[in-house]
């Protein structure tokens, strides 16, 4: 009888050291710690590319600098049920549009960040041109 209590209560160990060790996995892949995410920037830019995909959806965005010199920057945002569920629309942003978004920077320095807000400035109404959405 004791080597069945002994069995079941190191299954029981097994299982609780399984669930915390998911949970880890959970919380680490969802830290924002690569961004610095005290302070807001923004830019202005043509999307060169669109993913609404999970778990993290990507807009690419190249912007020119008052040189003349274009950089893509990749802005990682929500998967697409929680940016749909804040009103936004797959039609909303498509390669080729300008937009404006407000995010938090990579702290390496890379040309990138955590997607916060994304304002459509591509002239058409009907897909949200002039209203900010958030996509985070």
């Amino acid at each position: 009888m004791k080597f069945q209590k002994f069995t079941f209560a190191r299954h029981k160990f097994l299982v609780m050291m399984s669930v915390a060790a998911a949970c880890s996995i959970a919380s680490a892949h969802h830290s924002h710690n690569a961004y610095e995410i005290t302070v807001w920037s923004e830019l202005e830019g043509t999307v060169s590319e669109v993913h609404l995909m999970n778990p993290h959806s990507w807009i690419y965005l190249d912007v020119t600098d008052d040189s003349g010199e274009t950089t893509t920057w990749a802005l990682e945002a929500a998967n697409p049920g929680a940016i749909f569920e804040n009103g936004v629309k797959a039609e909303d942003v498509r390669p080729g549009d300008r937009i404006k978004v407000r995010f938090h920077v990579l702290r390496d320095g890379d040309n990138g960040g955590l997607l916060g807000f994304v304002m459509p400035v591509h002239g058409d109404p009907a897909r949200g041109h002039g209203v900010e959405l958030e996509w985070d």
